[in-house]
């Protein structure tokens, strides 16, 4: 079962993550300040973690900052009133995989942890080879020319998605649920960011990521 950990200042969300949390069997942490969470990611290992973005002693974006620079492989889903899309790339330059805006449902948000460690369970051995790209699907590695690229886990699946469906024009939507693995009730800004960062990432490599108008993006190989 999955270790995950909650942190957020606001005392009556704490309470009403931890019961759905417990009742889903979860083995979890609850933490109040960013600080405090630190020192407990510091001592055990989490597949998932649930951070506020806005908290006393430590905010939730130095958080993340301070876990991916320190190795953490974790899920890292931030909880946040922003919605400017700027706020948004800083939080995945930052090491976020997604977020949720507040207020949200505590039924959204547990779909959203499930859709996470689905795939994070899923167990795959094989390779997959595009272009000048290949991809190690057991270690989860990605490289170009035989150049190691650092992914977020976002960033892996939506590259295996588009090459698994390479030349097929993909909606803004079919991203969303192939991702996320549920209905979205979000902005579909999120597929845009994870797209930009992605291609940012993939400019060296033979792969090009098309932008479709009022539709969404489709991957192509430049061979020339």
């Amino acid at each position: 079962m999955a270790n995950i950990l909650f942190v957020d200042d606001e005392i009556n969300l704490r309470k009403l993550v931890s019961y759905d949390l417990k009742q889903a069997g979860f083995d979890f942490s609850v933490c109040e300040n960013g600080e405090e969470a630190l020192g407990l990611v510091r001592k055990q290992k989490f597949d998932l973690c649930v951070i506020d973005w806005m908290m006393p002693k430590l905010s939730g974006l130095d958080l993340v900052k301070t876990m991916r620079k320190e190795g953490s492989d974790a899920i890292l889903i931030m909880l946040t009133a922003k919605d400017e899309e700027e706020d948004l790339i800083d939080a995945f330059d930052a090491g976020v995989d997604d977020y949720v805006r507040k207020p949200f449902s505590s039924r959204e948000l547990m779909l959203r942890i499930n859709a996470h460690l689905k795939r994070l369970k899923l167990t795959q051995t094989t390779n997959k080879s595009l272009g000048d790209v290949h991809l190690d699907l057991a270690k989860r590695t990605c490289l170009i020319k035989e150049e190691m690229i650092m992914l977020t886990k976002i960033e892996y699946d939506l590259l295996l998605f588009f090459i698994e469906n390479v030349n097929q024009v993909l909606s803004r939507d079919m991203i969303l649920n192939a991702l996320w693995n549920f209905d979205y009730d979000g902005d579909t800004r999120i597929v845009d960011v994870h797209v930009f960062k992605l291609k940012s990432k993939m400019k060296t490599s033979l792969l090009e990521f098309k932008s479709i108008r009022g539709i969404g993006y489709q991957l192509e190989v430049n061979n020339e």
